[in-house]
């Protein structure tokens, strides 16, 4: 079967995405996780794996954002939303769309380091791509207001540098 990676716009493709959400995680899955009940920002990009039929398989966000590090500005590129279809799961699609992802954040050269949260099953699959733990406090914005977001262990990817301890606001919603 042939695949087709792509980077699409954000807003412009949750039409494609939208139907694979559905599918991984359906309400009353999310209300199972650790992140229930959290309000995440919206991809500006995403990283969409398709079948030649069109159908995603597989998706990561991606976010451009100004945070802060021990009050030190800097540009973060997140990595969120990484799912994919469970038939097309192990077979190297989330890797290739993740790659993607770093790459396209390499390319534009917009920031310091990437930052992405996840669950502790899904751990060894990102250390084992470089991505390094988070040994700090991380905030981000809720409709409650800044709180400390604990949810879901944070995990950097070094750009030009990445912070590994400290404290990270998100100055904005979480991804």
């Amino acid at each position: 079967m042939s695949i087709e990676v792509e980077v699409l716009n954000g807003s412009e493709s949750w039409p494609i995405a939208e139907p694979l959400f559905k599918e991984v995680w359906p309400p009353e899955v999310v209300q199972t996780l650790p992140w229930a009940g959290i309000v995440f920002a919206h991809a500006d990009l995403r990283v969409l794996v398709q079948t030649e039929a069109g159908e995603a398989v597989c998706h990561v966000g991606m976010y451009r954002r100004e945070v802060t590090w021990n009050g030190r500005r800097m540009r973060a590129g997140g990595i969120g939303g990484v799912l994919t279809r469970e038939n097309y799961r192990r077979h190297g699609h989330a890797s290739v769309a993740l790659n993607a992802a770093i790459q396209t954040l390499k390319h534009e050269g917009s920031a310091d380091f990437a930052l992405l949260f996840c669950e502790p099953q899904n751990a060894p699959f990102y250390m084992g791509r470089g991505w390094k733990p988070f040994d700090g406090e991380i905030y981000a914005e809720q409709p409650q207001g800044r709180v400390r977001f604990e949810a879901i262990a944070p995990y950097v990817y070094e750009l030009r540098r990445a912070p590994r301890q400290g404290t990270i606001d998100l100055c904005g919603l979480p991804w």
